[in-house]
């Protein structure tokens, strides 16, 4: 039986911040992240820094996205990442350059060990190689690495990695086709 009652919410998470700065962190991200408001890339790259993610050139963000700690995001050079999109990353999310996120994809560094009775996390980290894109709603869960130039099909479910020039597809995801990119 699972006992919920005995989870233990701190029990091997570290935060990455205390209280008062994730309350702020909530604050900016409701008015200049979640809501629809189209506010600069350029000035929420810069709020992101100030709580401490990783942001490189060229980056683009588009409304209504959701990103639990900024402090565990890094994202490299010419990213984008679409509307409504959801980082949950109580453990680190890393984009190398060039990668582009669709909307509304969902990606968890975080989860439960379904075989605890009290629910314990099993949060890993996520990363997404240079060159890759996830199409919408595509789902990405804890521990994942998506190797380079990929592409994630639209509502595809990743709970395993996938190797370097891959196409993926499906709940659960399955290899497709090798990308080949052969127009500029």
């Amino acid at each position: 039986m699972v006992r919920n009652d005995l989870f233990d919410k701190n029990l091997g998470f570290d935060r990455g911040r205390g209280r008062l700065t994730e309350a702020a962190w909530r604050l900016v991200s409701f008015v200049f992240f979640v809501t629809a408001f189209p506010w600069p890339s350029k000035l929420k790259a810069s709020l992101l820094r100030g709580f401490g993610a990783k942001i490189g050139k060229g980056f683009y963000i588009r409304p209504r996205v959701n990103i639990h700690f900024p402090w565990k995001l890094e994202v490299g050079d010419h990213c984008w990442i679409g509307d409504s999109c959801e980082l949950l990353n109580l453990e680190p999310i890393v984009f190398e350059d060039h990668v582009a996120l669709a909307h509304e994809v969902y990606m968890a560094a975080a989860g439960h060990n379904i075989k605890s009775r009290t629910m314990a996390y099993a949060n890993r980290p996520i990363r997404v190689c240079s060159g890759t894109w996830i199409a919408t709603r595509a789902f990405i869960g804890a521990g994942v690495t998506v190797g380079a130039n990929c592409v994630v099909g639209a509502c595809a479910v990743v709970i395993k990695d996938v190797p370097d020039n891959s196409v993926v597809a499906g709940n659960p995801a399955r290899y497709i086709a090798t990308r080949e990119v052969t127009e500029p």
